[in-house]
């Protein structure tokens, strides 16, 4: 089955922020190459390697947007992941370049959701998307309310 297409195209002159011209939808990008430790013996991405670029893609947005999750786990908040979903679409190959485009989606009182988009950073063909979704806890595990300033990065992504 064949993607959606994804146009994204940059918001403004060196930011990691990506507008896709077919959704209005607003993503965070970052980039990396495919290494030799990530591939299976078939040559390609090993399946379970895509959910490592979500996190870097997760990572990466929070970083940029000045709340790193090492800040969000010393304020006392965890947000670990409950759900998973991958839709792989082409391969990618050792050295491969690749983009991560991540973004806030759905928010509820004790959850979250990021979506994903990956693509071949010199084709523009989409290899994978998905969404992880996640439960805000405190060091206990037992889930709260999700913390003010992750609550106020979903209400005003990507400012």
């Amino acid at each position: 089955m064949k993607p959606k297409p994804f146009l994204p195209e940059i918001l403004k002159e060196n930011r990691p922020y990506y507008r896709d011209k077919n959704s209005g939808l607003t993503w965070h990008c970052c980039s990396q190459r495919v290494l030799y430790a990530d591939t299976d013996r078939s040559q390609v991405v090993y399946h379970a390697n895509y959910l490592r670029y979500f996190e870097l893609g997760r990572a990466s947005l929070m970083r940029d947007a000045c709340y790193p999750y090492k800040e969000i786990e010393e304020s006392g908040f965890i947000y670990p992941i409950i759900q998973v979903e991958l839709n792989y679409f082409s391969p990618l190959y050792y050295d491969d370049p690749m983009r991560i485009f991540t973004r806030p989606s759905e928010l509820e009182r004790v959850k979250l959701r990021f979506d994903y988009v990956i693509s071949h950073e010199e084709t523009g063909e989409i290899v994978c998307k998905g969404f992880t979704r996640h439960c805000a806890t405190n060091r206990s595990g037992r889930p709260v309310g999700i913390d003010e300033k992750t609550l106020m990065l979903w209400k005003h992504f990507p400012e």
